[in-house]
């Protein structure tokens, strides 16, 4: 396939046909359009855009390049959630098993780290013996008999998107709104999901910061799966300081564990319980947000959320010791505490710059076949609006030495700001519900309240 002359279509701003880009993905899938022209391909994009149909094919062929998890005439309620990456984000580990205990299937497909966010499966693999390469055969038998499923891209579900997942990410392709969109829903779509929820992170530490690009990036994964049969509704939710208070892939596991046995800082929690609402909703377990935040207050109380996750975690080859002992994970060789520079309030903590510092530590990829350090990472105890003394420890520093350390000191330096008071109030935890019937602002009405 000759595809220079449609890299440089794209790239003056044209637009290739549907067969164009079936191709192109088929080429690729088979090893035979080479990742240089690809990368290219996907700089064009980013530069130039996709149309409609486009965006429409590119999904399409995205989600034909492999096979689908069919549940055939199972009935039962299957939803899912993905979240568009942020740092600190573990929602996942915390709503899937949560979710399940309410009686909703959850086969819950995630990636890995992309850029300067974390994945799902990076922290899931940091329990020891955790296996997320379920094949889809393992992942159907395993919700249909526990409920759940937490598993990694299986090499039969769209092939093309996990090379071009792993390519975009180190090569600077990652922000682009079409290229999300088919990415995230060529997986979902593969799922055999009767809907699916999705937590679309705005804020400086998002993949595309702006609220304006987060409702289009909502509105385009929405439209794509309304038109391939699987209902899809999406909340706006801040990324302009991590989530929680761990950041970094045992931290998180941890983290998440805390939550499960009901000791999870509020900002996760709250995020977790709006998700957890719409997934109830969408699978018909309950008709009101009221009704759905209280069954799953109640799962997490009662001890079945966490019930589930050792369960899911056994299933999957993990050590579910895990759960009630968090000290089975992995731990960081060297450990220091961070205190606060000077007197005055948090303005800021840059969520971007911890998450590029988390990488730097080894917690994440710089090359494809970068090996990931699982105990390296943050716990940062303070938020924006915080008042703080001089010299108060705010963040502690997971490291494999004391190089990593002075690295995690100098990130901590930059993210954290600390001034005489709060210059620009912090985003809405949730903002906005996205549906196909439009845009709902939540900070309207006590649901968007922190």
């Amino acid at each position: 396939m000759f595809v220079v002359p449609l890299i440089e279509r794209k790239r003056d701003g044209g637009a290739l046909s549907p067969e164009e880009w079936s191709a192109c993905i088929a080429e690729y899938t088979a090893g035979r359009l080479p990742d240089y022209q690809m990368a290219a391909l996907l700089m064009a994009v980013v530069l130039r855009g996709l149309e409609r149909q486009e965006l429409a094919a590119l999904t399409d062929a995205m989600l034909a390049s492999g096979q689908r998890l069919s549940f055939e005439s199972w009935t039962a309620a299957r939803i899912d959630k993905h979240s568009t990456g942020g740092v600190g984000d573990k929602v996942s580990l915390v709503l899937a098993p949560l979710v399940a205990a309410c009686g909703v299937a959850v086969p819950m497909m995630s990636g890995r780290g992309l850029g300067h966010t974390g994945g799902t499966l990076d922290k899931l693999e940091a329990i020891p013996g955790f296996r997320t390469g379920l094949s889809l055969a393992e992942a159907k038998a395993q919700v249909m008999k526990l409920g759940c499923a937490l598993i990694g891209q299986t090499p039969e579900i769209a092939p093309a998107d996990r090379r071009l997942y792993a390519l975009r990410d180190v090569t600077g392709t990652v922000e682009a709104i079409p290229l999300i969109a088919a990415s995230i829903m060529s997986k979902k779509l593969a799922e055999g999901l009767t809907g699916l929820v999705l937590d679309v992170k705005v804020g400086s530490g998002a993949f595309l910061p702006p609220v304006a690009q987060g409702l289009e990036l909502a509105q385009t994964m929405i439209a794509l799966g309304g038109d391939r049969g699987c209902p899809t509704v999406a909340l706006l939710t801040a990324m302009d300081r991590p989530l929680g208070r761990a950041c970094g892939n045992a931290l998180e596991t941890e983290e998440a564990i805390l939550a499960l046995r009901g000791e999870g800082p509020p900002d996760l929690m709250e995020v977790t319980y709006a998700l957890g609402v719409e997934m109830l909703l969408a699978a018909g377990i309950e008709t009101s947000t009221k009704k759905a935040r209280k069954k799953l207050e109640a799962a997490l109380s009662s001890g079945l959320a966490a019930e589930k996750f050792e369960q899911v975690i056994e299933a999957q080859g993990g050590n579910p010791k895990v759960v009630e002992d968090p000290s089975v994970l992995p731990q960081a060789e060297a450990v220091e505490v961070f205190l606060a520079p000077e007197t005055g309030v948090v303005t800021r903590v840059d969520p971007r710059t911890i998450g590029r510092a988390v990488v730097a530590l080894g917690g994440g990829r710089q090359q494809v076949d970068d090996v990931i350090d699982p105990t390296v990472g943050f716990v940062i105890t303070v938020k924006p609006g915080d008042r703080v003394l001089e010299g108060e420890p705010i963040a502690s520093v997971f490291a494999k030495d004391a190089g990593g350390v002075k690295l995690g000191f100098e990130a901590l330096g930059q993210a954290i700001v600390i001034g005489d008071r709060l210059r620009e109030k912090p985003l809405p935890l949730i903002s906005h519900r996205v549906t196909t019937d439009g845009i709902e602002d939540l900070t309207r009405s006590p649901a968007g309240a922190v």
